[in-house]
């Protein structure tokens, strides 16, 4: 297999550095600039731009590659669902995201609207990657239980506005990075950005606040490892 990185002037390692504070930290382009001309790599806002966009969904390809794999040999027990409002040039769009039981983010699909046939396209998309799970925590939306009909998963289906926390929370994050990025320009670019933005904070997630200072410098360092050996 030949390097993605082999036309390139610049190491595999700087690019894996840029990638990862341009899509891991709530930085702007030229924020990544700045911090790269501390360390002695010169580089424009301009390459940070065409880096993420050429390497960040390889880099997000590979961590889900890996991660399908391990979450398909373990039961699905539990998946909370929700969406969020997404302004692009003053058009509203929505943002829909699956998270496991543990946190992790599964999918993130971006749609014009939220009705019945787009929340039935999100769920078709995540079960056909993950399996289906033993029950479904969502919000009140109505199209909800539509879709959940059609596919017969209406047993598993829970609805609770407290039940549904952690799918709340898990926008965060996202939100800062929206924020840094003075929001987006296209659906397209959304649905990018989210997808890699997702896998690349699955990776570093180390649920530091659960864990004592040591395992989680153990799981940080295993982390850092494992992201600088991607497409080696």
């Amino acid at each position: 297999m030949r390097s993605p990185f082999r036309y390139f002037n610049s190491s595999p390692e700087v690019i894996r550095l840029v990638v990862m504070m341009y899509v891991r930290y709530p930085l702007s382009l030229r924020n990544v600039d700045d911090l790269l001309a501390e360390r002695w790599i010169d580089i424009s806002h301009e390459t940070v731009r065409f880096w993420w966009n050429r390497f960040g969904p390889m880099f997000a390809a590979e961590i889900r590659k890996k991660r399908v794999a391990h979450l398909r040999r373990f039961p699905q027990w539990r998946w909370h669902l929700d969406e969020v409002f997404v302004k692009i040039n003053g058009k509203l769009c929505y943002l829909w995201r699956a998270v496991d039981h543990e946190g992790e983010v599964l999918e993130t699909v971006v749609t014009a609207k939220r009705d019945k046939a787009a929340a039935l396209k999100f769920l078709k998309r995540i079960m056909k990657k993950y399996g289906r799970p033993r029950s479904v925590v969502t919000d009140g939306l109505c199209s909800y239980p539509s879709a959940m009909k059609e596919i017969g998963n209406v047993d598993r289906h829970e609805v609770g506005r407290r039940l549904n926390n952690r799918a709340e929370n898990s926008h965060q994050p996202f939100r800062r990075r929206e924020r840094a990025m003075q929001r987006f320009r296209s659906a397209k670019t959304l649905q990018k950005f989210s997808s890699v933005h997702a896998k690349i904070h699955n990776h570093f997630n180390q649920e530091r606040h659960l864990v004592a200072r040591e395992i989680y410098k153990q799981r940080r360092s295993a982390a850092l490892g494992e992201w600088r050996a991607l497409m080696a």
